[in-house]
Formats: C-alpha cells, structure tokens, sequence
C-alpha cells in the first residue's frame, strides 16, 4: 500500500471563498526572476576593448607638420584629405583610431583643431596622420 493511497481517489479541493486564479496570471509566478537587473550589460561594457592613444614619434611629428602645411596652403580649395585620429571613448579611458575621407575647411590655431565643412572638429593633437591629395 502507497503513502498517499487514502486520498488518491479523492475530489480536487476548490475554495469556496476564492475564485480560481487565471491561468494567465498563474504562469507569471513561474516566470525568470532577474534579481541582478543591468549585470549583463555591464559585463559587456567592461568587456568591451579599448586602444590606447599612440604618440607619435619625431618622424612622424615632422610628417605630419608638412601635411598641415600642405593643408594650409590649399585651405581654399577645401582640400580632401584621408585622415586618422584618436576617438576618446564616452564611458571608458582609451578610445579607437577612425580613418575618414573628410575636407578641411579652416585650421583653427587657438584651438589647435582643423574644422571640417561638415561641421565636425578633431584636434590636431589627436592626429596621427594625414594624407593630402595635392
């Protein structure tokens, strides 16, 4: 004889008070708990890989001098130059290298900076190079 033989046969108990909880309803007190909300996405983020800034050395320093010269004397033409440089990273030291076709359209000497007729501005302390076309 089984332990639950006395009340295998019996009706399904059903309150009288309460009304059956909808399946609907029911299903959520099973659903995954996500007690650690945002974890994952902070793993990524840490994981997420960064360069480091490179500086440049004498010989690439004076290069890239007589590419800005070259810019400065065409600064009219709105010259198209290949152009990498230093990203800074929003949420993390280090940041990443973008090569871009751009048009200069003023070296600011304040500044430090060559501004782009799209708008866009990059310092010249973030270049590491510049192709001319001229």
């Amino acid at each position: 004889m089984g332990a639950y033989d006395d009340i295998i046969g019996m009706p399904h108990h059903r309150s009288v008070k309460h009304s059956p909880m909808p399946a609907r309803d029911r299903a959520a007190q099973f659903s995954p708990f996500a007690a650690l909300t945002g974890y994952g996405d902070a793993i990524d983020e840490e994981a997420r890989i960064t360069e480091s800034r490179i500086d440049l050395d004498e010989n690439g320093r004076e290069e890239l001098d007589r590419s800005l010269m070259a810019v400065r004397e065409h600064i009219n033409e709105r010259p198209p130059v290949k152009i990498t440089y230093f990203k800074p990273d929003e949420r993390k030291s280090g940041g990443r290298y973008v090569t871009e076709i751009k048009r200069i359209g003023k070296v600011d000497e304040i500044a430090k900076s060559l501004e782009m007729t799209d708008g866009s501005s990059i310092l010249i302390y973030d270049v590491i190079m510049l192709e001319t076309q001229f």
